[in-house]
């Protein structure tokens, strides 16, 4: 059973909400860490910031591309969320190196990492981006409000009043702590792009040595046609007692700019204006703003 929780970001002085079935179990969660490990780090979630990709990617890496019996289970299964119900019984029957999935902010991630125990793979996005496919990730949600309008949930993920608290604060936290942790910043425009090169990365990072042939399989099996059809890694199955299928889906369209089809330009002008306001001490350089 899935309920909503709460939990203080004294950082910034907002809250943070998490998929959790009661306190203790985040507690034991974010105090959870086996060596070696490797955390997959995003803004909310799955979808929004291609979470369901990166476990994909993550978990080809790990098998050198070949898509052994570990893919009859679910993305989820072998690759699992922190936050989420029973996750220490997950972790526990995973071999080593664990991976997880993770939308905490910094603050709330466990100390070890801090201590540069495990490695963190930070996946950024074009908020406007994030915003669209968060807006639609709703309509199909049965646990979030429908929104009443585009514009009103714009002026909620602006504010930060959304799962998840506020994107600017999320990134600003990571970025601006990143020499606390082993971390490899990577955006999902970047991947997009050229996703072997970002394969490469991650690997090189991982400490992982694959072949050209085994890399080459990594980036097949990681398309994004050939997960959408693939119902261990589509999230199809995953918990179907809070999301209806039938009026959307975690994998909706997998693709750059999409925020130019729904964003006017009032609604352009007032994004950027805020986005200046809140990263313009951040000096990280978006290949999306190039």
């Amino acid at each position: 059973m899935f309920l909503l929780l709460l939990v203080s970001q004294t950082s910034c002085g907002s809250y943070y909400l998490v998929i959790c079935n009661h306190r203790g179990s985040l507690c034991s969660c974010v105090d959870f860490i086996h060596s070696p490990c490797v955390w997959i780090l995003h803004f909310s979630f799955c979808r929004l910031t291609g979470t369901i990709w990166m476990q994909q990617i993550m978990s080809l890496i790990e098998t050198k591309g070949v898509l052994n019996a570990t893919f009859n289970m679910n993305t989820a299964d072998r690759i699992p969320w922190v936050e989420a119900d029973k996750t220490i019984q997950k972790f526990a029957s995973l071999s080593p190196p664990r991976i997880h999935v993770c939308h905490l902010p910094w603050n709330l991630t466990p100390k070890e990492l801090r201590q540069k125990k495990g490695k963190i793979i930070y996946v950024s996005r074009n908020p406007k981006d994030v915003l669209v496919s968060f807006y639609h990730f709703h309509k199909f949600s049965n646990i979030f409000e429908t929104p009443k309008d585009f514009n009103t949930f714009l002026e909620k993920f602006l504010n930060g009043n959304v799962f998840c608290s506020s994107w600017f604060n999320h990134i600003k936290g990571w970025y601006t702590h990143k020499d606390d942790f082993n971390i490899l910043f990577l955006s999902y425009e970047e991947m997009i792009q050229d996703l072997r090169s970002s394969v490469k990365k991650m690997c090189t990072f991982l400490d992982r040595k694959l072949s050209d042939e085994e890399i080459d399989n990594v980036v097949e099996h990681s398309q994004f046609h050939t997960m959408k059809n693939n119902s261990f890694a589509n999230y199809r199955q995953v918990c179907p007692e809070i999301f209806d299928y039938d009026k959307g889906s975690f994998m909706r369209k997998g693709i750059v700019g999409d925020w130019k089809k729904h964003l006017t330009v009032e609604q352009n002008e007032k994004f950027d204006e805020v986005f200046q306001e809140k990263m313009q001490d951040v000096p990280i350089k978006f290949i999306w703003r190039n």
